[in-house]
C-alpha cells in the first residue's frame, strides 16, 4: 500500500490502529540544521527556491519518524503572486507592501496566472517526490480566503484584523469581489499541486474565529468550499479552523473531509460532532514540546487513548511548533505514538 493510500484510507476511517503523525510547521527554526540555512538564505528565498524548499521539506524526516512531509512555502505566496508582495516585520509579524483600501485597489490585483508565477511550488513538490518515491505521504497547503484577505486589507498582522472586519462589515460588495479574486487564484494553486503529486492538503482558516458566527459562512467557508469542489475528489482536504464548540455543525456540514482543531478542544468529545468519515487532526498543545521527553509520551499516550484507535485520526499538535520547541521531545511524541497499540490499552 503507497503512503498516499494509507492517508486516504485513514481520511475515509478505514485504517484502525496507530494514527498517522505529522506536525504543523515541521521544518522551522526548532532545528538546527534549518537555523544555519537561515544564516545564508532569507525565508523567502527558501521558499522560492525549489531546491532549498526540498532540503527543508526533508530536514524533519531525516530526525523522526513522520508519515508525510509538508512541503515548505507559505500562505501569503497567493497574495504576493496576485500583485501584493509582503515581507517580514524586523520586530516580528508580517507587511504588506501596502493595503487594500479601495475596489480599485481589489481590480488591480491579478488572478489568472498567478499559478504561473508560483511554479517553484510545482518544482519544489516534483523533487519532493523524487527523493521519497511513495514511501512518505506529500501535503500541499494553502491559505484560506478569509484568513488571506485579513492580511491583504489589514495591510499586515495585526491582532484582531479590525480594519479587514470593517471592510468585510461595511463594504460588502467590495469584499465579495476580493473573495471572489483571491478563490479564483487558490483555484489554479491547489489544482497545480494535484497536479504535482500532493497526497493531500490542508487549508489554513488560522483567523476563522474572527468571523462573526452569523458570517461565518458567508466571509469564510463558502469560498473554501468552492477550493474544495475544484480539486479532484482524489485529493482529501483538511481544514484548519481555530474554532470553537458551536462552529463545529457549519464544519461539518462543508466540503471538507477533515478538520484539524486546536488544544482548546476535546478531540473525543468533537468526534460526536465530526461522525466518520470525517478526520480529525490534533490536537496536543504545541507547548508540550518545549517541556520534557516524558511528559510528552505521557499526553501523547492519553490523548490516543481518549480517542480510542479511532480509525480517522491523524496525530498532531494543536497549532504549529514554536521556535524553542525541543527535538528530544518532538521525537518521544512521534516515538510514542509509533509504539501505541490500541490492543495494549
Amino acid at each position: 500500500m503507497t503512503s498516499r493510500e494509507r492517508i486516504q484510507k485513514t481520511l475515509a476511517c478505514k485504517n484502525p490502529g496507530r494514527p498517522p503523525v505529522w506536525i504543523m510547521r515541521q521544518a522551522g527554526r526548532y532545528l538546527p540544521e534549518y537555523r544555519a540555512l537561515k544564516e545564508k538564505y532569507t525565508f523567502l528565498e527558501m521558499v522560492k527556491t525549489p531546491d532549498l524548499a526540498t532540503e527543508v521539506t526533508l530536514q524533519p524526516l531525516r530526525r523522526f519518524e513522520l508519515d508525510a512531509a509538508i512541503v515548505f512555502s507559505d500562505i501569503l505566496v497567493i497574495p504576493e503572486a496576485m500583485g501584493q508582495p509582503y515581507h517580514f516585520r524586523e520586530q516580528g509579524g508580517i507587511q504588506m507592501e501596502f493595503a487594500l483600501r479601495s475596489e480599485a485597489c481589489i481590480e488591480k490585483l491579478v488572478t489568472g496566472d498567478a499559478s504561473i508565477r508560483l511554479e517553484y511550488v510545482s518544482s519544489a513538490l516534483s523533487l519532493l517526490r523524487k527523493e521519497l518515491g511513495d514511501s512518505k505521504g506529500i501535503l500541499g497547503f494553502c491559505g484560506s480566503p478569509w484568513t488571506l484577505a485579513c492580511y491583504m486589507i489589514e495591510g499586515g498582522s495585526e491582532p484582531g484584523f479590525p480594519k479587514a472586519l470593517q471592510f468585510a462589515t461595511e463594504h460588502p460588495q467590495a469584499f465579495a469581489r476580493l473573495m471572489e479574486k483571491i478563490t479564483e487564484a487558490l483555484i489554479g494553486y491547489v489544482d497545480m499541486q494535484a497536479a504535482s503529486g500532493i497526497d493531500a492538503l490542508q487549508i489554513f482558516d488560522s483567523w476563522h474565529s474572527l468571523c462573526p458566527l452569523d458570517k461565518t459562512y458567508e466571509w469564510s467557508l463558502r469560498w473554501i468550499d468552492q477550493v474544495v469542489q475544484s480539486i479532484s475528489s482524489e485529493i482529501p482536504i483538511i481544514l484548519y479552523a481555530k474554532a470553537s464548540q458551536d462552529r463545529f455543525p457549519l464544519l461539518s456540514s462543508s466540503k471538507i473531509q477533515g478538520v484539524s482543531l486546536d488544544q482548546e478542544v476535546n478531540l473525543s468529545e468533537a468526534r460526536k460532532s465530526f461522525p466518520c468519515p470525517f478526520v480529525l487532526q490534533g490536537n496536543l498543545d504545541p507547548a508540550l514540546m518545549e517541556s520534557d521527553p516524558e511528559t510528552v509520551e505521557q499526553e501523547t499516550v492519553k490523548l490516543l487513548n481518549e480517542m480510542k484507535g479511532d480509525p480517522g485520526h491523524i496525530l498532531n499538535l494543536g497549532h504549529g511548533i514554536r521556535p524553542n520547541g525541543k527535538i528530544e521531545c518532538v521525537r518521544a511524541m512521534t516515538e510514542a505514538a509509533r509504539n501505541f497499540s490500541v490492543e495494549k490499552t
